[in-house]
């Protein structure tokens, strides 16, 4: 017989799928036979499953050590060791600043991203057990493209994965981008069109009327400052799709330097030999939360920054 307790990251989710997790691979057919014949009871009582629960709650498993490890697989990758640009920490959430060249979430099973290493640095720092994983893992909220620099805000319990998830779903977030794109651009603009995308490639397209399976799109961007040829701006997302800043500003004729897929391979060519660079130019820089409830009330309003990588800045410093 094993007893748990309900902590915070638990709380607040169905019984049923905190047992799904806990005993990830039994069927839940079986998980549902146990709590039918009260082999798996809530505080000392049948249960169905849909019961909601609460910290503190006992979950009780009556059953077999060997039964409970047959049906119980903790995964944790193992990564090589990377230093993450933490721009803030607390109890709930962690922002960092990710570099271009890393994902935000795995794309196939052999895949190191932000995840693992999130998961990594909390389990080697002590904030997180293998035995938590069994029940809740931390994830990140927003995902920047493999080679988008920024802030990525990560889960780190259960409160803060659902409230920042929700707050990037519904947009209350502001989010702020930096790029450098061919020509100069001297007014403030705000741009529309529609996007369609390709599964099977991964590439979108921008048209100026709708077509079918289209969407939406809405793009404000403003010069921050200038070079003969280049033109830095500030790009605020006001919808939020697939590759939408590198697509929409490519189809006026002003791509980000440095985008191999939508990007002007002049253009690229030039700025490698000049810059060196590696990777797109462009930056997730700001990020502005909206009033948010309980648990995480103390950070409504509240605006973090993420430096721009190195050669990015060195690029644009002596711009006008």
């Amino acid at each position: 017989m094993q007893s748990l307790i309900v902590s915070k990251n638990e709380a607040g989710q169905r019984l049923d799928k905190l047992l799904s997790k806990y005993l990830n691979l039994a069927e839940k057919s079986f998980l549902y036979k146990m709590m039918r014949k009260k082999n798996i009871t809530l505080n000392g009582r049948k249960c169905e499953g849909s019961e909601k629960l609460a910290e503190g709650d006992e979950v009780k498993l009556f059953l077999s050590d060997e039964t409970i490890e047959k049906f119980s697989q903790v995964k944790l990758q193992e990564v090589k060791k990377v230093s993450l640009n933490i721009i803030y920490e607390d109890e709930h959430i962690l922002l960092v600043n990710k570099p271009a060249g890393m994902l935000s979430q795995k794309a196939k099973e052999s895949d190191e991203s932000m995840v693992e290493y999130m998961i990594d640095y909390l389990v080697s720092s002590g904030q997180l057990s293998k035995d938590q994983l069994r029940s809740f893992r931390p994830s990140v909220c927003n995902r920047l493209d493999r080679n988008t620099s920024g802030l990525v805000v990560g889960g780190k319990s259960l409160p803060g994965l659902q409230l920042m998830s929700a707050s990037f779903k519904d947009r209350s977030i502001h989010k702020y981008y930096q790029c450098v794109v061919k020509g100069q651009i001297s007014d403030k603009q705000v741009i529309t069109g529609y996007l369609t995308k390709s599964e099977a490639t991964n590439q979108v397209t921008v048209y100026k009327q709708e077509v079918p399976g289209s969407a939406p799109i809405v793009t404000e961007y403003e010069p921050v400052k200038w070079q003969e040829g280049y033109t830095l701006l500030k790009v605020t997302l006001i919808t939020g799709r697939t590759h939408q800043i590198r697509a929409h500003l490519s189809s006026i004729g002003h791509p980000i330097v440095g985008d191999y897929k939508y990007g002007d391979s002049r253009v690229n060519e030039e700025a490698k030999k000049l810059y060196h660079i590696q990777s797109q130019l462009l930056h997730s820089y700001q990020v502005t939360f909206p009033k948010l409830p309980e648990p995480l009330a103390y950070l409504s309003g509240r605006t973090f920054y993420a430096p721009l990588p190195k050669t990015f800045s060195k690029i644009c410093r002596e711009w006008r």
